[in-house]
């Protein structure tokens, strides 16, 4: 793992330690990230294509192998929201469920940092918006650094 994205990740672990806040970031992060992705490709697929591959040269400077999870996430998650969402139910539909989707995932998000007792990270910096999928990503399989501090 990138020396970089371990710092990234383990900084990230500082307000993410209680057990409930980790297992609520496993619903509603991706849940975010699948509303964002969702919302972008209903009003525009080639903006979400655009977004996807703006995320990804971000996510190349931390590591191929958080480029390539990444990768696969978001375009597994841009096929699953055409396919599923907007094909069968339609445009208008589901721009209200991502919204819908994106504001109760929010709200999720910060009843675990209500349990956990700290501010989320991206209040101290933006990227970290960008962190959050990588870290359910290493709490899923097991390779979240430890914290520092």
């Amino acid at each position: 793992m990138n020396p970089t994205l371990n710092a990234r990740l383990a900084h990230y672990a500082q307000s993410h330690r209680n057990r409930r806040n980790e297992l609520i970031h496993c619903v509603c992060v991706p849940a975010i990230l699948f509303a964002v992705i969702g919302l972008i490709a209903t009003l525009n697929l080639a903006l979400a294509i655009l977004a996807i591959g703006l995320a990804l040269v971000y996510y190349a400077r931390l590591g191929k192998s958080a480029a390539l999870r990444m990768a696969l996430v978001m375009i597994s998650m841009l096929v699953i929201w055409v396919w599923l969402v907007e094909a069968p139910f339609g445009a208008g539909s589901a721009v209200f469920f991502a919204v819908l989707l994106f504001v109760l995932a929010w709200i999720g998000q910060f009843i675990g940092h209500y349990f956990e007792g700290r501010k989320p990270s991206f209040f101290e910096d933006v990227q970290y918006l960008l962190i959050g999928p990588l870290f359910v990503i290493a709490v899923l399989t097991g390779t979240v650094p430890h914290p520092t501090a």
